[in-house]
């Protein structure tokens, strides 16, 4: 949660800005925490707006286009700079699933964490005109 509140500060940004995430899910419950943690849900909810269909590819807040993590074999030592160039590429359309970002999307937020969450990063992207 530091991270993240250093991270939209250091934006001048708030959650509600954000048009889609990246977080380190390793395993499943990580993306429920993470989300949590970014401030995009409140604690408990984050499980909810998954089985909305919130957090889906058409959904209101799309998480892991990049097919997360485990779709990816979990790259160790390279798991944040995917997770950056993935957002950077959903952003300006050139990633084969930008069809699933809103054409309005300006504002990205890949997070990593490391060890039990012992650290963590959160980086915003912002597409700038």
């Amino acid at each position: 949660r530091e991270a993240a509140e250093e991270a939209y500060d250091d934006a001048d940004i708030e959650p509600s800005d954000i048009s889609l995430v990246e977080v380190h899910d390793c395993f499943t419950i990580a993306e429920v925490l993470a989300l949590e943690a970014l401030g995009l849900y409140s604690h408990g909810e984050a499980i909810g707006a998954a089985r909305r269909g919130e957090t889906r590819r058409d959904g209101e807040l799309p998480v892991n286009l990049s097919g997360g993590l485990k779709a990816k074999g979990h790259p160790v030592g390279a798991t944040g700079a995917a997770q950056v160039a993935a957002i950077a590429t959903l952003l300006d359309g050139t990633h084969p699933r930008a069809d699933a970002v809103d054409d309005d999307a300006t504002i990205g937020v890949a997070q990593n964490a490391g060890g039990t969450v012992a650290s963590a990063t959160v980086h915003v992207l912002e597409v700038m005109e």
